[in-house]
């Protein structure tokens, strides 16, 4: 995993070193324009509200509804993926469908359902900073907060207080558009699980995570995506049985209009950061990692209103 790492600043090395030199002349128009003139905010800085792991500091704008299928397959290799399974397309280790409604530009409300443990969740997030084209405020900053129910049996799992059965989740997102082609974002993380998951003698009730991503786009519709997180977790890192892994996902961001497609392959099996976060078994130099797609579809219950960059993030 630490050469997965390195793998990873080096992509964001080069991309901020690309980004820094590829200022194209709509962003030059926009800071003359915005000379001498009321700040302006910086516009997608990501085209959807989630990467692959990570949420971005987009938020749905007001009577806006996105619709969200995630789909994780099974392992491509290792003893569980192979021909046999058709390298895990013939599996699913998680399914999420998400409902993602605007109250007000910046404050949307979600609720999904993963596969992965049956889990309901109900979350907020709110928009708190936009980064501005003058650098006055230079990165945006969004705040997330999430509760998840697993409302059956886990495995051989009993819970004999319902309490028991609830997660939670606190995250700050803070991210800045280097330019029209880059954008990166981190989000310090809280999790908390009222019975510690996976349900292992040692294991830690509540642990703090680091994520980082970041997108790069190469063509007006098409960007490529990189996802990683670390949770700070002294269970998670001295473990032997099981093994723990940070999860890292590689992936391509198409964009057609009201759908933002995403194709990746990543070693975690959940989609929710409740269940990624902790509970990551699958390691990358084992063959562990699967094949995975997101689609985000949006659709509006407001007045027909242009706006500037014709998206509704």
């Amino acid at each position: 995993m630490k050469k997965a790492f390195l793998f990873f600043v080096l992509i964001l090395t080069l991309g901020i070193a690309r980004a820094q030199t590829d200022t194209t002349a709509t962003d030059s128009a926009m800071n003359m324009l915005n000379e001498g003139e009321k700040e302006e905010s910086v516009i997608a800085t990501f085209k959807a509200s989630r990467l692959i792991y990570s949420q971005t500091t987009e938020t749905v704008k007001k009577n806006n509804l996105n619709f969200l299928v995630i789909h994780r397959f099974g392992d491509i290799g290792g003893s569980d993926g192979g021909s046999s399974t058709l390298w895990g397309l013939d599996n699913s280790s998680d399914i999420y469908i998400g409902f993602e409604y605007g109250i007000s530009d910046k404050l949307d409300v979600q609720f999904g359902r993963s596969k992965f443990e049956q889990m309901l969740e109900l979350g907020l997030k709110y928009a708190i900073l936009k980064q501005t084209a003058d650098n006055s405020k230079p990165f945006a900053l969004t705040v997330a907060g999430k509760m998840g129910l697993k409302p059956y049996k886990v495995t051989t799992e009993v819970f004999d207080d319902y309490t028991n059965r609830l997660s939670y989740m606190a995250q700050a997102i803070i991210a800045r558009k280097f330019s029209s082609r880059f954008s990166l974002q981190i989000s310090p993380t809280f999790i908390r699980n009222n019975l510690p998951f996976p349900f292992i003698e040692g294991n830690e009730q509540q642990f703090f995570a680091l994520s980082a991503a970041a997108r790069y786009k190469f063509t007006k519709r098409m960007g490529i995506v990189v996802d990683y997180s670390h949770p700070f977790s002294s269970f998670r890192q001295n473990s032997n049985s099981p093994k723990f892994y940070d999860p890292l996902a590689v992936g391509i961001e198409i964009e057609t209009g009201g759908h933002v497609f995403t194709i990746d392959f990543a070693n975690a099996k959940a989609i929710s950061e409740l269940n990624y976060l902790s509970d990551t078994e699958s390691s990358w130099g084992k063959g562990q990692f699967r094949f995975g797609f997101t689609i985000s579809r949006m659709f509006s219950f407001g007045p027909n209103k242009r706006n500037k960059d014709k998206s509704n993030y």
